[in-house]
């Protein structure tokens, strides 16, 4: 039933516009242009294999590899140009990058350029699409240098390498049961839903608020062999249950579609690890730190929530490189906080727990 008292995304912007007089309305273009991009990605997902977009990307339905060397679905491609094709025109972005390219985009020259660099992540848990799992996309807005405006130059890697706390506005669409938008634009977080009827996101769960205490966790099981002793701590007195030293049971949860599981803590609380391990001594973690961990990072900690590496706060780490790789661990505050504690206080894991023991089915 159609519910005219909620107020549209347009509507909410604008609020938040009147509170800056001398804002130009290019900031709410923008963000009005993005989730144009999520409106149409979430009708490609909508159709699956009817639409004709399932599967491997070219060539041959073998798939193409990006530069995260990852094998590309038919729907990250299209998702991802669907991104720039709804964005570049409108004299908004200074560039733009995306975990799908190699190389910052470049606004074409037959288009006027802004004070703005969008990153995103087209469609995140896109290796789930097959099987019809939640996915989504994940966006963030950076203020271009200013040399970067002043001189009209192409955009390059070292002028989207700054550090989460600089984002000004980040957000995901979760394209589920129900298209949602989540978006902080910096004071607080608030929850959008697609009415099909209208095309238009409706505020429908304002001044979300991560709780601080949760009773449950979210972790890939299968690389416990590979977990630092502060993850194998917690993890195992997590499992440890009322007889443990938490003195409480906890929910395991993996959906293995990181912005569903984003959704999922900010809706009820809860706690995700993609922590570093030992798996690849090369690679820092396995998330990427402007596409992913920061946006969601801000998004979480605008709701009360918390984000880290494990070792410090995600929002004040420096990027190095334009698809840097990192530990991420987010959700409610005082987990977090308990994990980032372990980290500087480490202690070795117990054997005997039933998961995790030498003898059980994770054993080294």
């Amino acid at each position: 039933m159609l519910q005219t008292n909620r107020s549209t995304l347009t509507q909410f912007l604008i609020e938040e516009r009147r509170r800056f007089p001398g804002a130009t309305g290019d900031f709410n273009a923008l963000i009005l242009d993005v989730t144009l991009a999520c409106k149409a990605i979430a009708s490609a997902v909508a159709y699956g294999e009817l639409g004709g977009a399932m599967g491997n990307h070219a060539p041959d339905a073998g798939g193409s590899v990006n530069v995260q060397g990852e094998t590309q679905k038919k729907l990250d491609v299209l998702s991802n140009e669907v991104f720039i094709q709804r964005t570049e025109w409108s004299g908004h972005l200074a560039g733009m990058a995306s975990e799908e390219m190699d190389l910052p985009h470049q606004i074409p020259a037959q288009y006027p350029r802004g004070h703005y660099l969008l990153v995103f992540d087209p469609l995140d848990g896109s290796s789930n699409i097959d099987v019809n799992v939640s996915v989504g996309s994940i966006f963030s807005v950076l203020r271009a240098p200013q040399a970067v405006i002043d001189s009209g130059r192409d955009v390059v890697e070292a002028d989207f390498l700054q550090p989460g706390a600089t984002q000004m506005a980040a957000g995901y669409a979760l394209y589920g049961p129900t298209t949602m938008l989540i978006l902080t634009v910096g004071r607080g977080v608030n929850g959008f839903t697609l009415d099909p009827n209208l095309g238009e996101f409706m505020l429908t769960h304002p001044d979300i608020k991560v709780p601080p205490d949760t009773q449950e966790f979210a972790i890939n099981a299968s690389n416990s062999r590979f977990w630092e002793a502060p993850v194998k701590r917690y993890v195992d007195e997590c499992l440890a249950g009322k007889t443990g030293p938490r003195g409480k049971d906890f929910n395991m949860r993996w959906i293995a579609s990181m912005v569903a599981e984003a959704h999922r803590i900010l809706m009820r609380g809860g706690v995700f690890l993609y922590p570093r391990d030992t798996k690849d001594p090369s690679k820092p973690g396995r998330l990427r730190l402007l596409y992913e961990a920061n946006p969601v990072g801000m998004i979480m900690e605008q709701a009360g929530g918390r984000a880290s590496t494990g070792r410090e706060p995600m929002m004040g780490v420096l990027p190095t490189s334009l698809h840097q790789r990192i530990g991420l661990v987010f959700g409610s505050k005082n987990e977090v906080e308990r994990i980032e504690r372990y980290h500087r206080e480490p202690a070795q894991a117990k054997e005997g727990e039933p998961l995790f023991a030498s003898r059980s089915l994770f054993r080294d």
